[in-house]
């Protein structure tokens, strides 16, 4: 058994030698590729011996055993030609990949194919991309003890990817993703899903979460690793991150019917209903798509989704997955959403959204979650739970109770970063084996509690239903109420500033007496 730890530092540092790479997310990109044809193969010889007559999908020459796995084999320019050429002649592994077809395997095909058209090969030193193969080689992907060591190390270059921003997005803190699976509590046999996926920090979250907390029989392994789990992602870089990910935690297979869908979530109803959703959906405020004009050049078109199933029809993203979140759910469906302030305030839709969900759901608890955890400085997000529940009369939610981990606390992403224990307060107040027993921090006597309820009645009648409530004093703006008086500020200034201009007179007399 390898050493996985060790032998991916060296793989890093490898990369970090090349002229062609730059940044965690090319190197990951390169691993990417290179790790997909290494466990491909590993599955491919592992499924010749139980298989009659099972054959690989990818040409003879570029499977991995017969370029790769030999230590001394090609290497250099020779191995760069091999990777790159796109001579009709004699075409490269890319070139060959990007075309594949194999009418007896379509599927199987059609996933090599989307892996090699949206990735590259960085690297411009065949020596040192043969010290990677070489070192991928000690890594056995039919080693369950292998195989689990190298998912969480992929797991935690994922997670400096996310640290770093990748192309806009805002990836979730892990203490969150953790948090939110815990509250949700999912069981065997029932179904998760996250229609923005990213690269599967939910969905790992909740694999690792029902198998740290339940012994599974053989057809609960088997329904875990093909039925529990879906998705969907529209960046094709991050969804192939993704299904990686997935593969790496046991979840489908390499080479299988793949579950993270590559279509926007929310263009329509498709029908799955599900016993769980989790999900951060993309930051941004409006939903867009890119046309050509008539000029001929590109410009963005504000998106809006007219669905009969929504509540309201908007461009604003966030309210869009809010409502289709809640439209994934079965009739005893949980789902726990980080949504940014702004679906919280805003009008219009916005009050119409949240007047709809108070009514058809539970929403039982917001979480205020502090900045500062997210890449992107200021991000206002919160976390709300809610539970689906049949038509009604009368309105669901009863009462909504907010914790503030927002008011007076501080986290970075380098110092101070957030942990699941920060927020322990939190989850024993949320009492999640018990959410109808609870009581309250916020008292007469204790104006600083972060713990309180609000009553349907009380928030409804507030404007616009503004669920946006705070109330503990923020503590950097408490010395605003010890300023001096203006009139006394302004004549300090004001003296400051004659003591300067005394001060430049002096050095014109100066000059003028030199001169």
């Amino acid at each position: 058994m390898a050493n996985v730890g060790a032998v991916i530092s060296s793989i890093r540092n490898i990369m970090r030698q090349d002229r062609g790479i730059s940044g965690d997310a090319q190197r990951l990109e390169q691993l990417g590729w290179m790790l997909f044809l290494k466990i491909l193969d590993d599955k491919d010889q592992e499924l010749e011996m139980i298989k009659d007559k099972y054959l690989s999908v990818v040409p003879y020459r570029f499977r991995w055993r017969n370029w790769a796995a030999d230590a001394e084999g090609i290497t250099g320019d020779e191995l760069l030609k091999f990777i790159d050429s796109t001579d009709e002649s004699n075409k490269g592994l890319f070139a060959s990949l990007r075309d594949l077809k194999d009418p007896t395997h379509p599927k199987r095909a059609a996933i090599v194919k989307e892996v090699f058209d949206g990735s590259n090969n960085f690297m411009k030193s065949g020596y040192e991309m043969r010290k990677v193969i070489n070192k991928l080689n000690e890594i056995d992907f039919n080693n369950s003890e292998d195989k689990h060591i190298f998912g969480n190390i992929y797991e935690s270059i994922l997670q400096e990817l996310r640290d770093a921003g990748n192309k806009g997005e805002y990836y979730t803190p892990r203490a969150v993703t953790q948090l939110m699976t815990q509250l949700t509590d999912p069981k065997l046999g029932e179904k998760i899903l996250d229609p923005a996926a990213g690269t599967g920090g939910f969905l790992t979250a909740a694999i690792d979460y029902v198998i740290n907390h339940h012994s599974l029989d053989s057809d609960q392994k088997k329904f875990l690793k093909n039925s529990t789990f879906s998705g969907n992602e529209i960046v094709a870089g991050t969804r192939r991150l993704c299904l990686m990910n997935m593969f790496l935690h046991n979840i489908g297979e390499i080479d299988g019917e793949t579950f993270i869908s590559p279509n926007d979530a929310l263009i329509a109803d498709e029908g799955i209903r599900v016993d769980y959703v989790l999900a951060n959906p993309p930051f941004g405020k409006k939903s867009s798509m890119t046309i050509t004009n008539e000029e001929g050049e590109q410009e963005k078109q504000d998106l809006s989704y007219n669905r009969q199933d929504f509540w309201a029809s908007t461009s604003n993203k966030q309210l869009n997955f809010l409502q289709h979140i809640r439209s994934l759910m079965k009739i005893t469906g949980e789902a726990a959403v980080v949504l940014p302030d702004n679906v919280l305030f805003e009008g219009g839709a916005g009050e119409t959204v949240r007047k709809e969900l108070l009514k058809t759901t539970e929403l039982h608890t917001i979480l205020r979650l502090p900045t500062g955890i997210f890449y992107a400085n200021g991000v206002k997000a919160n976390v709300l739970f809610f539970d689906n529940k049949p038509a009604s009369k009368e309105a669901w939610t009863k009462d909504v109770w907010i914790y503030d981990y927002r008011t007076n606390i501080h986290h970075t992403l380098k110092k101070g970063t957030m942990q699941l224990e920060d927020l322990r307060d939190f989850i024993t107040l949320y009492n999640p084996s018990n959410r109808h027993k609870r009581s309250e921090t916020f008292i007469d006597s204790n104006p600083d509690g972060r713990w309180r309820k609000f009553g349907y009645e009380e928030i409804f009648a507030r404007d616009k239903t503004n669920l946006d409530i705070f109330w503990l004093k923020d503590k950097s703006l408490a010395d605003l109420d010890n300023l001096p008086d203006p009139d006394d500020l302004a004549l300090e200034i004001l003296e400051d500033v004659e003591a300067a201009l005394d001060g430049f007179r002096g050095i014109v007399g100066i000059l003028n007496t030199n001169n």
